[in-house]
């Protein structure tokens, strides 16, 4: 498997990556969501916690909000809590963009990751056209299911390609990685193929410290990182963001 530290590092520009996976010790499933930018407006922004009634989730939020020119693509919730329909199980949802809202409101009313993403369609930032990726973590009897998806832009046209990729009882210590560009260019290309595979341990400071130190130091904006216990879906969380006051 790929060492995802070594990947991002790597890739100075990965774009926005959304990752889900299961521990080395099999106690917890780990989700992680980080953001990139170039422009000022990308890279003037922060995770926050969400208050409620929206749950357990982050927001990105203008870190000056002087210098918030257009907050149409860059402020969403990039993580909200949906009902899980087991009493005992807890359900994740991660994404690049405001699916996450449509994602949350599908599942609840009964319908699934897919119906909900079917209704969407990549970002209309020409000529980048950004992909969406999203991703949703179901825990229930002390197992794991998650789902990463991606949208985007049809090679030669304007059409809209939708993949799904659904891991079912993951194996411990593996994970599976999305994001949004192959790498840096103008206009910047797509990810392709499947998402990438990866060791996962069982120390959250330690996964987290490490993908945050491998992201570009330039173009790195925030990133979450959490741990959802497979026992009791109760989670811990850790917000890293290169804006601080």
């Amino acid at each position: 498997m790929t060492s995802i530290y070594e990947y991002l590092a790597g890739n100075p520009y990965p774009g926005r990556g959304v990752a889900i996976g299961q521990t080395s010790d099999g106690k917890n499933a780990v989700i992680l969501y980080f953001i990139m930018g170039r422009s000022v407006n990308s890279r003037n922004r922060v995770f926050v916690p969400f208050a409620e009634p929206l749950g357990d989730g982050i927001r990105t939020e203008a870190f000056d909000p002087s210098k918030l020119s257009d907050p149409s693509l860059i402020i969403y919730a990039p993580v909200r809590m949906a009902k899980s329909p087991c009493a005992n199980g807890s359900r994740t949802v991660v994404t690049n963009g405001d699916q996450t809202d449509t994602i949350v409101e599908t599942v609840e009313a009964g319908g699934s990751f897919a119906d909900a993403l079917r209704t969407r369609t990549y970002e209309p930032d020409e000529p980048n056209f950004t992909p969406r990726i999203s991703g949703m973590l179901d825990v229930a009897d002390s197992k794991a299911h998650y789902a990463l998806s991606i949208l985007k832009r049809a090679t030669g046209g304007d059409g809209c390609d939708r993949q799904f990729f659904e891991y079912d009882t993951p194996a411990n210590g593996v994970g599976h990685l999305i994001h949004t560009y192959a790498c840096d260019g103008n206009p910047i290309p797509s990810f392709r193929g499947e998402p990438v595979a990866f060791g996962v341990g069982s120390d959250l400071k330690a996964i987290g410290d490490g993908v945050w130190n491998a992201l570009n130091p330039e173009n790195k904006v925030s990133l979450f990182a959490r741990f959802v216990s497979l026992a009791d879906g109760t989670s811990k969380t850790l917000l890293y963001n290169k804006n601080t006051k």
